[in-house]
């Protein structure tokens, strides 16, 4: 892949908070948007904009689809990684994400479950 074509996915702030949590499991379109409190649109969007720069990947389960952080593209291109270990804990909105996140693998919530304000 590009590295330019990489370089502008990264280059948003939705699109960073999103591989934030990705990098700690995968999860479908609704958990992301639950977590992030991001309109599944949006998230749509972005996910696209990742997914066509191979950051990340996807697979249907059901009728959900699950993203996670492709390995083969973090590894290829070590700024990647970089990213995700180190900087992104530095990003204030970043730790509020954590933050949530964890609580919302502690709550046992489901997709088929989640309800939106």
């Amino acid at each position: 892949m590009d590295v330019i074509t990489i370089l502008k996915a990264l280059s948003d702030e939705n699109r960073i908070r999103i591989l934030n949590i990705l990098n700690y499991g995968e999860l479908c379109v609704c958990e992301i948007e639950y977590i992030l409190q991001i309109s599944q649109s949006n998230v749509s969007r972005h996910l696209n904009r990742l997914n066509n720069a191979k950051i990340i990947e996807n697979y249907k389960k059901a009728q959900f689809v699950y993203y996670k952080i492709n390995e083969d593209t973090v590894n290829k291109h070590n700024f990647i990684k970089d990213i995700l270990n180190n900087e992104m804990s530095k990003i204030e909105q970043c730790k509020i994400d954590m933050d949530n996140f964890k609580k919302f693998k502690e709550s046992k919530i489901e997709c088929n479950t989640i309800k939106f304000r």
